[in-house]
């Protein structure tokens, strides 16, 4: 048997001011050729692992215990020699390509400057030809050899950071959250295109996931963690199916309730959103006696109603988002009517139109991106009252106490201080959700704002906006790339495609008899639970 790619015996890593060990004696084996699925609850290690192998860690942690990476102690290497255990014996897959990509170089120079750092005797028409074959390995055509990062979409990005990762054929590849804020089909494609590249090598592949379907459905092995520790390992469609840990029966558990039925729609009212023909059209670079446009929506339709969810599906670039930018006035519209509550929008202006704009608001996909990192949370809810001049500053600190509270960051004295970086994922959507509800909206755009949470904590957030909903009447157009989310949550799904709604239905009934090809194609790429 060969020895192991990684190998963790006792490891436990501490981060400068923590209260304890996030890896607390961890024991964990790789070898050559497996997969591994690393799953747990927010803040159980999941990624600590992946830095203290490579030697990430923040200065002043600790780091004690056995640790091997391709046969090396990484602890105990030069710099140099550091820097060469990490470029060659490890690929990283991030879930944010564009955290890794530079702006400033092409698509092309990443990979060659990543080849000639660790091939420095090969001459410039060999470091293009395996560029080239990698991009091909990973569906990008030469033709994108001279495109900046900022040129391509979020999968094609992807693309690249796995061509970039298997550049020096590693003998592991390490992917965290490779796929979090893409849409299933392009996710599928992306793990497809990884898994046979870490094959072909014969490289170990570790993923770091909250999905559990993706890692039954990519990886053999599944290991849990919680509070550090090794919980429960076991082959994938095992731990699914029969998974003995409280833990792993709890994540299974909310794994499943993400599938299940989302429940009657209310009672059918006036709408309290009527979208009428739609129109986003971006001009494109042409000829001003022949211009063309990039009809990212293209006369969309739909209603939402007092306590109703609508969910909004579709492949990347289909315009969900820039649906959602349009309804906030963050994008031009061309064409069509927006009413909320019966007024138009497109017909106000100035003051009318803020005043009405407050019944919409917004919770985003990241809701550290979308804080203020300089502000204090209490701060940060109660901004949007002192912005409106809707109430003083002792009145916006009580009522943003209030719905700290509301959504369950109790007692709110202990949050209010906290800086955005001081909470947990989970933590900082609910101060997302908690700004966006103190305008008292009637409307709720969800932009992905679940996609980057764990199963646990993800359905705790589905939860909480379920009861607001319920509480205050609220509608909720809910945008996402989750088929069982989707299914799960929302009394409607529609599905957009190429800027239209192709397809409109009950969010189970839709996606056990989808109608339209790209809806199949959904439901076919989206990953499930084995039954």
């Amino acid at each position: 048997m060969t020895d192991p790619v990684l190998r963790l015996t006792d490891l436990v890593v501490r981060y400068p001011q923590a209260e304890g060990p996030t890896l607390d004696g961890l024991n964990l084996e790789l070898r050559a050729g497996e997969t591994l699925a690393l799953v747990g609850p927010s803040g159980c290690g999941k990624s600590t692992v992946a830095r203290a192998a490579l030697q990430l860690l923040p200065a002043g942690s600790v780091c004690a215990g056995g640790l091997l990476l391709g046969g090396s102690d990484p602890r105990l290497l030069s710099r140099p020699a550091l820097r060469r255990l990490r470029g060659e014996a490890v690929g990283l897959v991030f879930q944010d390509p564009m955290t890794r990509l530079n702006p400033l170089l092409t698509v092309g120079a990443h990979l060659t400057d990543t080849l000639q750092a660790h091939r420095p005797r090969w001459r410039r028409p060999q470091l293009r030809a395996r560029a080239l074959d990698l991009l091909a390995r990973v569906g990008i055509t030469a033709e994108r050899f001279g495109s900046y990062p900022h040129e391509f979409s979020g999968g094609m990005r992807q693309r690249l950071a796995i061509a970039l990762a298997m550049a020096l054929r590693p003998p592991l590849v390490i992917a965290d959250e490779p796929t979090t804020s893409l849409d299933v089909a392009v996710a599928g494609q992306v793990m497809a295109e990884l898994s046979d590249l870490c094959r072909e090598v014969g490289s170990a592949l570790l993923l770091i996931s909250h999905d559990l379907a993706m890692a039954g459905r990519w990886c053999d092995q599944i290991a849990v963690l919680d509070q550090g520790r090794l919980i429960e390992q076991a082959p994938a469609r095992q731990l699914l199916l029969t998974p003995r840990s409280p833990l792993a029966q709890r994540l299974v558990a909310r794994a499943r309730e993400r599938e299940a039925s989302g429940g009657p729609p209310p009672q059918q009212q006036e709408p309290l959103l009527e979208i009428d023909a739609l129109r986003c059209w971006h001009p494109l670079p042409s000829p001003p006696w022949r211009p063309r446009f990039l009809k990212a929506v293209d006369g969309v339709s739909l209603q939402v109603h007092r306590g109703e969810t609508v969910g909004i599906v579709g492949a990347s670039g289909c315009g969900k988002s820039t649906l959602c930018r349009a309804l906030m006035g963050l994008t031009p519209v061309r064409g069509g009517a927006v009413r909320l509550n019966g007024v138009d929008l497109q017909q106000l202006r100035g003051a009318s139109l803020r005043q009405a704009r407050r019944g919409l608001q917004m919770v985003f996909q990241d809701p550290l991106a979308c804080l203020n990192p300089q502000m204090r949370v209490g701060d940060a809810v109660a901004d949007p009252l002192r912005i409106h001049g809707l109430a003083s500053r002792a009145e916006a600190r009580q009522r943003a106490r209030a719905l700290l509270d509301a959504v369950g960051l109790t007692p709110p004295e202990a949050f209010e201080q906290r800086l955005p970086r001081q909470l947990s994922g989970g933590q900082q959507q609910r101060v997302a959700i908690a700004r966006a509800l103190i305008l008292e909206p009637q409307l709720l755009l969800c932009d992905e704002s679940v996609s980057m949470l764990d199963a646990e904590v993800q359905a705790d957030v589905l939860a909480l906006l379920r009861r607001l909903q319920e509480r205050l009447g609220l509608g909720m157009l809910f945008v996402t790339h989750d088929l069982a989310v989707a299914g799960g949550f929302c009394h409607r799904v529609l599905v957009l495609e190429g800027g239209q709604v192709v397809e409109e239905g009950p969010g189970r009934e839709l996606l056990r008899h989808p109608q339209a090809a790209i809806t199949r194609a959904l439901v076919e790429a989206c990953p499930r639970l084995p039954e």
